[in-house]
């Protein structure tokens, strides 16, 4: 027994942060991407198909299975238990093949639940990628639906709440670091919200491939042993029944583009959600928000005072290497030299880690938005000091395009550029512009705070969940 098992210390010893450190944010990856989730998922599919087999009439090698011995054929996936995986495991350790030690076990599993059956007619045809095939898209669809998606809904439903709340609160703009036209905190929000609406709307529609067609591809053994069984479209049947998507030319292995379009479409919602944690951080750095202290943490181990910004920090940490795990399987994993290399099997069971760094950065973002609060009354201060009042000249500049006034561009840019400029220079320079009286009046009543466009009709119109009263 090694000093880790002794002492129940896996967190202090796992080598990985995903089952050490981060575990409670990531075990549910335990039902995906497990060896002993991997073992389940391939004992489904042997089963599947092997029942498959015995629903073709024109496969007279297996004999229609009775409705209770099936459900009993698929009780050997559907109760599989940690005793069950040790021993393909153990059939594993003598075979030196993962795949073949799964046949075993479901041939003996099934011999003793029916002697009757005839076993060899177990993985019948199929080479490893048959089985891998759809396991993988199995377990990648089921963890997408079941896990990924809930959460990243649960994230957008989030910041679209938050840009309803916020719609209305006036925010000076940064572009180049510099201080710009105002915005509302809301519309920024919803920004955000929109651009990973759309993303999930992709991965919404994600399509799941799946391969039965033996060696190479070419159903060889299939017609050789059986020509009168019509294979393209048992295979079909077969990949479709699970929920798949049949690819019919394959070489040995499914060719994985649609895994690189799923991890490819995570990238980019990764990416979106980087761009939020920066932002969200530097909107706390210059005080727009505040973070709610927990009671009994410390932000700093020398400073009392610091509230740190940490989970929008661990966020975009763990997006980061969950991003460069996603794009090396997305650029890897639909290369394959001729008809098989064994490149790919091995990168698969990253998929898992990849993940697990996404998984670790959505809690820490949920945390993080959890606890920040708009700052109303810096962000006031700041569109009220006299040194914001540059932003309005835009507005000027513009207004006197539509009155024909000449050179309004460079005229402003000539005031304002690199100057600090409060409101009474901005007044005296209104008074001497050949406007009308009603026309100056609209200009006089121009501020850093009332100049914010369409903000929140945009965060009206086009963001969405429920809008608050």
């Amino acid at each position: 027994m090694s000093q880790k098992d002794a002492n129940g210390d896996a967190a202090l010893l796992d080598v990985s942060p995903i089952d050490g450190r981060y575990r409670p944010r990531t075990r549910a990856l335990e039902r995906f991407f497990s060896e002993f989730a991997l073992i389940r998922y391939r004992v489904r599919v042997e089963i599947e198909w092997y029942l498959s087999l015995a629903e073709n009439p024109a496969i007279d090698a297996l004999a229609p299975i009775a409705s209770k011995t099936a459900a009993r054929l698929r009780a050997i996936h559907a109760d599989f238990s940690l005793p069950n995986a040790r021993r393909v495991k153990e059939l594993e350790r003598t075979l030196n093949h993962d795949v073949k030690a799964v046949e075993y076990f479901v041939k003996e599993r099934i011999a003793a639940i029916d002697s009757k059956l005839p076993l060899e007619m177990v993985h019948f045809a199929c080479t490893s990628e048959d089985i891998n095939s759809i396991a993988y898209a199995l377990i990648l669809k089921e963890f997408v639906s079941e896990e990924l998606l809930p959460r990243l809904d649960k994230t957008a439903a989030t910041l679209a709440a938050m840009a309803h709340r916020l719609r209305d609160v006036a925010m000076l703009s940064l572009t180049h670091g510099q201080a710009a036209t105002p915005t509302t905190a809301g519309k920024e929000i919803a920004i955000f919200a929109a651009r990973l609406e759309r993303q999930l709307r992709q991965l919404k529609r994600q399509e799941y491939l799946g391969k039965a067609s033996g060696a190479v591809g070419n159903f060889n053994a299939h017609q050789f042993a059986c020509p009168e069984v019509d294979w393209m479209a048992h295979s079909r049947a077969f990949v479709q029944s699970l929920g798949l998507v049949w690819n019919p030319l394959t070489t040995q292995i499914e060719s994985h583009d649609y895994m690189a379009e799923l991890f490819d479409v995570v990238v980019r919602i990764d990416t979106i959600l980087i761009d939020l944690a920066r932002d969200m951080w530097g909107y706390i750095s210059r005080h727009y928000f505040t973070q709610r202290p927990v009671a009994g943490e410390v932000g700093s181990s020398t400073m009392p005072h610091k509230v740190n910004p940490i989970d929008f920090e661990n966020c975009e940490g763990n997006l980061g290497v969950g991003n460069a795990l996603l794009q090396h399987l997305s650029v890897k994993l639909p290369i394959s030299r001729f008809q098989r290399d064994l490149t790919d099997s091995t990168v698969l069971r990253g998929v898992g880690s990849a993940f697990g760094h996404v998984l670790i950065a959505l809690a820490a973002l949920e945390r993080g938005l959890g606890l920040v609060e708009i700052n109303r009354a810096r962000i006031t201060q700041e569109l009220d000091d006299e040194q914001s009042w540059e932003v309005v000249s835009e507005a000027i500049q513009t207004l006197m395009r539509r009155y024909g006034l000449p050179n309004p561009y460079e005229t402003l840019k000539e005031l304002t550029r690199g100057r600090v400029i409060s409101r009474q220079v901005i007044d005296e320079f209104v008074a001497q512009l050949p406007l009308s009286e009603s026309v100056k009046q609209r200009l006089r009543a121009l501020t850093p705070q009332n100049y914010l466009g369409l903000a929140a009709e945009l965060v009206n119109r086009f963001t969405p969940g429920p809008k608050p009263d």
